[in-house]
């Protein structure tokens, strides 16, 4: 097999970027930007190790959980997980950032890249309390590109339409997943069990 090793090789392939998909990038937020994010109640991370190792996490939570401070920034606070923090040592070796934002049922997305810093800030914290529950930590991003991302994904998919969607009966759950994947002595009930119990006591 022949792979594509340039970047002139890889744009004999496609055809040239339209002007549109061009002067789309923003460099700062507008309302347009500021109300999608106010609507999102997810957000998929990409960042990297800066050693050619890759991440991409979800962020979920109640719509406009990350907070806009300004057109330059905004603020993704960081909910109890699994403490693998992938995303955060990431942060710390390569800032470099890529953000995906969906809103149910809308088949555009809106598109950040920037830079990342981590704060446990106490102050900045206490801006995104929940029930008496403050966020371990926030991730604030300086926005350098912005943009709208065209549907045309979403609908190949028919991501948001139930009728494409599979019978959740048919493939295992995530307990016999995890029994299987690491070889585990309990069943996949309890496993199942555990799970639920774990995400009804640190969902915040």
């Amino acid at each position: 097999m022949k792979y594509i090793t340039s970047r002139e090789e890889l744009r004999t392939v496609y055809k040239p970027v339209s002007d549109g998909a061009v002067r789309k990038e923003l460099k700062a937020l507008d309302g347009h930007c500021v109300s999608f994010i106010g609507r999102s109640p997810f957000v998929l991370i990409g960042t990297t190790d800066g050693q050619g190792h890759a991440d991409v996490t979800p962020k979920g939570d109640k719509p406009g959980f990350v907070g806009v401070l300004d057109r330059n920034t905004i603020a993704i606070p960081d909910r109890p997980g699994n403490n693998r923090l992938d995303t955060l040592e990431n942060i710390l070796a390569e800032p470099a950032m890529g953000l995906l934002f969906l809103i149910p049922g809308m088949n555009e997305t809106l598109r950040i890249n920037g830079k990342a810093k981590v704060t446990a800030d106490d102050a900045m914290r206490q801006r995104f309390e929940i029930d008496g529950k403050l966020p371990q930590s926030v991730i604030l991003v300086t926005v350098e590109a912005a943009y709208m991302h065209c549907a045309k994904a979403f609908m190949r998919s028919k991501l948001w339409q139930p009728d494409s969607w599979p019978d959740r009966s048919t493939f295992p759950t995530l307990g016999q997943i995890l029994t299987d994947q690491m070889s585990l002595d309990q069943s996949p009930e309890a496993m199942d069990s555990w799970l639920d119990d774990a995400y009804a006591k640190s969902m915040w």
